[in-house]
């Protein structure tokens, strides 16, 4: 997906008070959508935040994130939510545990606490990965078995 920030409604809660200054959206989220509606062939999914204002483009909306795909997303996306608070001097470690993954061997330039809050749950990816296959999951099924 797309970088989400200047759609944020984080963004749009800091305007003013907390010096931040209004920017314009980035579009190129739609850019996307439009491009893989219109010229696709196989499955998508584009992942975002829920922006401050009205989506362009119905999205599925699943926990905090709206999604737009060409298949059908299941009610239940298996998120898992974080119970610690963000913005503490042990955040990056406390998310390295949450998501099973160590930020701290990142190399890059970024922020590792701002890498560490954007990471979608892999919970999520992986029920939205096998919905996209065709995999059905035992516990998905309100089926009762005959033996």
């Amino acid at each position: 997906s797309p970088p989400c920030p200047t759609h944020s409604r984080a963004r749009y809660w800091g305007f003013g008070a907390n010096g931040k200054n209004p920017i314009y959206p980035d579009m190129k989220l739609y850019q996307e959508i439009i491009f893989l509606q219109h010229h696709f062939k196989g499955k998508y999914v584009v992942e975002n935040v829920k922006p401050y204002y009205t989506p362009m483009f119905n999205p599925i909306e699943r926990d905090r994130h709206l999604y737009w795909t060409n298949f059908k997303l299941p009610n239940n996306v298996n998120a898992r939510h974080f119970g610690g608070l963000c913005q503490t001097k042990n955040e990056v470690n406390k998310l390295s545990e949450f998501h099973d993954y160590n930020f701290r061997k990142y190399k890059g330039s970024q922020v590792l606490n701002k890498i560490a809050r954007n990471l979608v749950d892999y919970e999520v990816g992986k029920t939205i990965f096998e919905t996209a296959l065709g995999i059905i999951r035992k516990s998905n099924v309100k089926q009762t078995e005959l033996f």
